[in-house]
């Protein structure tokens, strides 16, 4: 018989991001609170000899050489030596591009079925150097919660889940934003602290204030000035959500996306209805990056 797995990736948001120095390797070392929340794609894929395929309901997504879960294929296959195959079709739901590590996930996911599929007994270690080597997300999304990231985002810590009821309203602006434009924007600040113990005290009151439910006051996102300044727009939206009733908001990773913080779903689905002319996500915490749903 032939076997199907069907997994779902998990979208994330940067409840807190900043920069603090560009490194020799040409990256940016950055402080961060990753948040996985419901929103999500979903995979499947089926034993094939040989060969490794992949479509997407999205037809503007190249689903080639240059998309990360072919990439994970290859590089498991590479690595191993493996010699099966896969036919995989992605179901894509998290917006392209949008600073909420979708493609990340999709990666995240590849690595975890096509371990199972291809019966590689690969240890967690092996799969998180893997997945370093795909992107700097992808470790992250490997294990998804609540987690605080330094180094590029691959240096993870576990944090307790976010206390209390908490929804988030995304909003998915039409707009692409370059991720590699805003690290190398003028504009983009550098946090002036020097990190001690790995952490600088902005990130560890921010840890602090988001462990004890504070979250108004610890949500952040430096990145907001170069790509406010280039897309004002964004800023409006931002500006938006709170005037409706979100107790915080900001822009997750180097955007598009921007998230607000809502104290009930019934808030964020009245948010949400408000802005009719954005496409928006009414979403709770998830915990976890990467789910087999069968």
């Amino acid at each position: 018989m032939t076997v199907l797995l069907r997994y779902r990736s998990y979208a994330k948001i940067n409840l807190y991001l900043d920069v603090i120095n560009r490194r020799r390797d040409g990256y940016h070392n950055i402080e961060t609170i990753f948040q996985t929340v419901t929103l999500a794609d979903e995979l499947t894929f089926e034993e094939r000899a040989q060969h490794v395929s992949m479509t997407c309901s999205s037809p503007e997504l190249d689903t080639g050489e240059g998309n990360l879960v072919y990439r994970a294929a290859m590089l498991l296959r590479r690595r191993t030596g493996c010699r099966l195959g896969a036919r995989i079709h992605l179901d894509k739901r998290i917006p392209i591009a949008a600073g909420l590590a979708g493609g990340s996930g999709n990666a995240a996911a590849a690595l975890v079925a096509l371990n199972v599929l291809w019966d590689l007994r690969l240890n967690p270690a092996r799969l998180r150097a893997f997945a370093l080597e795909l992107g700097s997300d992808v470790p992250y999304c490997l294990q998804g919660g609540t987690a605080a990231a330094t180094r590029r985002g691959e240096e993870l810590v576990l944090l307790r889940p976010l206390s209390g009821e908490v929804w988030f309203v995304l909003a998915h602006p039409e707009i692409a934003v370059s991720a590699s434009h805003t690290y190398n924007h003028p504009l983009l600040g550098r946090s002036a602290e020097r990190p001690f113990a790995g952490r600088t005290a902005s990130f560890r009151r921010a840890v602090r204030m988001m462990e004890s439910g504070d979250l108004p006051c610890m949500v952040f996102n430096r990145m907001e000035t170069p790509v406010f300044h280039e897309h004002p727009h964004l800023a409006a939206v931002k500006a938006r959500l709170m005037e409706l009733g979100c107790v915080a908001a900001a822009m997750s990773g180097s955007g598009p996306t921007l998230f607000g913080v809502c104290p009930d779903r019934r808030t964020a689905a009245r948010i949400a209805e408000m802005l009719p002319d954005i496409r928006t996500s009414v979403v709770a915490p998830a915990p976890r990056g990467v789910e087999r749903i069968q």
